[in-house]
């Protein structure tokens, strides 16, 4: 893996739109309004994954000449570039930063629309091709949406403008180039991979696009192989508390994304482990005692013929402001047997996502 030529770019961590939901006492009224599930309409293109109310790692990018700033999530589980447009009237884009395509003069409009639609929310507009710049990164004539419109309150409270996929380009609406390959057909990376460490603390998390910093890591990558190029998806062998297996008994696949917060589960193997910690269900969200995070073991997730433990402070997320003050990092999810490994996990394990040898390395964070 080569160590030249790579670029690191900052990540904020920054409140979820679940925190801001629950501070302002609004959480409730949403999860009964918008439970969460996977999109069945198949016909328009969807990232059934894409949960914004939890998405809470952002970056910053510019496109257009001269440049327009927009924060956004770095996002594995899609592959879709989309920000705001300043012709969108939508409570969410007002209160968001909006590109203004008559201020750049590096924009070509194809006349194309898009419309994408999540288990939060839906979003509708045109496509445009800019110059996008992702730090020192230039992608020239780069593919992306501008929102018209963009219903949902998930949007409305997200701290981030708009979304930069990092998903095969079997994720992105028919007929477009994700951004990571046209920095590899752009020759702006070395190598065809891009990784992530996510940090505890608000800041010093980091996207590295086109190699790997050993700074970030302890030890030795160890490789996955994917098992389907299209999410990043892997073989999941177990998954263990105390010795006893509770999820993925026979085997099962788990995707790797940057964009979920959560460990998400098949209900029937999550509710055992809620049962396990004794956990108290709560608006869609189970408490648990905060002592737990100092007493109950690590849940080890198998992968590959290696073991990666997942230590109770990073699966039991202390809130701010709350009476009981800890909430499990585990979710049920669908009727799937896939597993998601999220934030929760990302945390703990740097990651790194090779598109040359579709596979993926993971390694203890530093």
């Amino acid at each position: 893996m080569a160590l030249l030529g790579f670029v690191q770019i900052p990540l904020t961590k920054v409140k979820s739109v679940r925190e801001s939901l629950r501070e302002k006492g609004l959480l409730k009224n949403f999860l009964k309004e918008h439970p969460y599930k996977m999109i069945q309409n198949q016909k328009i293109a969807c990232h059934p994954l894409r949960n914004y109310l939890d998405m809470a790692y952002v970056g910053n990018i510019t496109i257009g000449t001269p440049p327009q700033q927009f924060s956004v999530v770095f996002d594995t589980g899609s592959a879709d570039l989309w920000v705001p447009s300043v012709y969108c009237k939508s409570k969410a884009c007002v209160t968001h930063r909006s590109f203004n395509p008559s201020h750049s003069s590096t924009f070509r409009l194809p006349g194309k629309n898009f419309e994408l639609k999540y288990g939060s929310g839906k979003i509708s507009g045109f496509l445009g091709y800019d110059t996008v710049w992702i730090g020192s990164l230039r992608t020239m004539n780069q593919v992306f949406g501008l929102s018209q419109l963009e219903t949902g309150e998930a949007f409305e409270h997200g701290v981030f403008d708009g979304l930069l996929g990092l998903g095969f380009p079997s994720l992105a609406l028919k007929g477009t180039t994700p951004i990571f390959d046209n920095l590899k057909k752009q020759g702006q990376i070395s190598e065809p991979v891009f990784a992530f460490y996510l940090s505890t603390k608000e800041e010093g998390s980091a996207v590295i696009f086109g190699g790997v910093d050993r700074s970030f890591y302890k030890g030795e990558l160890k490789w996955v192989p994917l098992t389907k190029p299209n999410y990043w998806q892997i073989a999941l062998d177990r998954i263990t508390w105390r010795g006893q297996i509770f999820g993925c008994p026979r085997g099962c696949q788990a995707i790797v994304d940057t964009g979920t917060t959560y460990l998400l589960g098949p209900h029937a193997e999550v509710d055992k482990i809620h049962s396990l910690m004794n956990a108290v269900p709560l608006q869609e969200e189970y408490l648990v005692h905060c002592n737990a995070r100092d007493t109950y073991p690590d849940i080890i997730f198998t992968i590959n013929n290696v073991d990666y433990p997942v230590p109770a402070h990073a699966y039991i997320r202390k809130v701010r402001g709350q009476p009981w003050g800890c909430r499990s990092g585990y979710r049920g999810w669908a009727a799937s047997q896939t597993w998601i490994l999220g934030d929760v996990f990302l945390k703990v394990y740097f990651t790194v996502f090779d598109r040359g040898q579709n596979r993926i390395g993971l390694a203890r964070a530093a």
